[in-house]
């Protein structure tokens, strides 16, 4: 399990709106798709360096594809990663002013202190 390919995968999702949108219309398309093409790319650094030993597991993999955000949370992804990007992908459902956070904070009420680790 990689806790830094998890962050990484939602930090590199979130911030291009085509990403956003195609993770949120085809899930397994899009994470099949980041792992080819960008999992290896470094992050801040000169474009052409990559690395090749890096990869999700069948777990992380499974989270992303179902949008489970918390069995994400569970992983140990940054829970400010996960709610930016679902908040980006999800927001729109809501008829209500902040009706995902809330059904994020509802869906993630069960959890307690300490909360899993997030150090990568």
């Amino acid at each position: 399990m990689s806790k830094y390919l998890l962050n990484k995968f939602l930090y590199t999702v979130d911030r291009d709106p085509e990403l956003v949108e195609r993770y949120r219309d085809d899930p397994a398309g899009t994470v099949a798709h980041w792992e080819a093409e960008y999992a290896g790319r470094l992050l801040n650094c000169v474009a052409g360096e990559a690395t090749t030993w890096l990869a999700l597991d069948d777990t992380e993999r499974a989270a992303l594809v179902a949008h489970d955000y918390p069995a994400l949370f569970a992983l140990g992804a940054h829970p400010f990663l996960t709610l930016t990007l679902f908040i980006a992908m999800f927001e729109r459902d809501h008829a209500e002013p902040l009706g995902f956070q809330l059904e994020y904070a509802r869906r993630l009420a069960h959890v307690t202190l300490p909360y899993p680790d997030i150090a990568t």
